[in-house]
C-alpha cells in the first residue's frame, strides 16, 4: 500500500505506524536546517518532507524497528532525495552513545522527532507498535537530553505531541536547558480545544515564545485555508 505525495511516495506495508496527520504537521511546521537528525523515522516520511522543504539539507534518519526500516529503505531509494538522506538501523540510545564516543556531539542544527508518548502500562503485544508508540522504548528525558547534546548552539528541536503529555514534555525540555521558541496549537475544528501541539525548542536564549493557534477544518467540515496552504506543496487536497 502506497501513500502518494506530490514529489515522493510512501510504502508502508511493514511499519506498524502508518502515515498520519501528526507526521504531516511536523513535516511542515518543524524548523528546517542544513544538517538534520530525524529520530525514529518510521516509514521515512518526515525525512522526505524535510528534504523537499530544505534543498541544501543533509538528513540523518535513525530507526530501531526492523519492519519500519524495510519501508524507509525503499522510500528513500525511490525518491529524488536519496543522495541526501542517510539511514541507520539502531536505537537512538545506541546512536547517541556512538556519537558521544566519537566526540561528535553538537553536530546538528535541527532535530525532529514524532516521539512515543504512551505510558508503559498501556503497552500492546505488537513489539513494533510498542516501540513506535510507548515511552518505554524512548523516555522523554533520554530523548530530550540526547537531542540537546547533539544540537549545535542555536539549534532547534521540533516535535509533535498530544495534549495529555504537553506539560510533562515542556517541563522536561526546560530542565534539560531548552527554551520554547514556537508552539503550534492545532485544533481539528473551531469549537474544540487543540488536540495536537507542534513544539519548536531552541538550544539558546528565547525572549518570548510565539504561540500559533490554527484549525484544520472549518465549522462546516471543509478544509481550512490554513491547512490547505500548509499542505499545498505536498498534497493535492481540496
Amino acid at each position: 500500500m502506497k501513500f502518494e505525495y506530490k514529489k515522493f511516495s510512501i510504502q508502508q506495508d511493514h511499519a506498524a505506524m502508518k502515515v498520519g496527520t501528526d507526521a504531516d504537521l511536523l513535516g511542515t511546521l518543524s524548523a528546517g536546517g542544513n544538517n538534520i537528525l530525524d529520530i525514529g523515522t518510521g516509514t521515512g516520511v518526515l525525512s522526505l518532507m524535510l528534504a523537499q522543504r530544505c534543498p541544501d539539507a543533509r538528513i540523518t534518519a535513525i530507526e530501531i524497528d526492523e519492519n519500519a526500516i524495510l519501508d524507509a529503505e525503499i522510500n528513500f531509494k525511490n525518491s529524488v532525495f536519496a543522495d541526501r538522506i542517510n539511514l541507520f538501523h539502531q536505537s537512538f540510545q545506541d546512536y547517541f552513545a556512538s556519537k558521544k564516543a566519537a566526540g561528535e556531539l553538537a553536530c546538528f542544527d535541527s532535530v525532529v522527532c514524532n516521539p512515543p508518548y504512551f505510558d508503559k502500562s498501556l503497552e500492546c503485544d505488537n513489539l513494533s507498535k510498542t516501540r513506535a508508540r510507548h515511552t518505554s522504548s524512548l523516555p522523554f528525558a533520554v530523548l530530550i537530553n540526547g537531542a540537546y547534546e547533539l544540537l549545535q548552539d542555536g539549534g532547534v528541536f521540533s516535535v509533535c505531541i498530544p495534549g495529555e503529555v504537553l506539560n510533562d514534555f515542556l517541563s522536561e525540555c526546560l530542565i534539560q536547558g531548552f527554551r520554547l521558541q514556537d508552539i503550534y496549537k492545532v485544533k481539528t475544528v473551531p469549537r474544540k480545544e487543540p488536540k495536537r501541539f507542534v513544539l519548536v525548542h531552541k538550544k539558546g536564549w528565547v525572549t518570548t515564545p510565539q504561540e500559533h493557534i490554527h484549525c484544520m477544518l472549518n465549522a462546516d467540515g471543509t478544509r481550512s485555508e490554513w491547512y490547505l496552504n500548509l499542505m499545498r506543496d505536498f498534497h493535492s487536497i481540496k
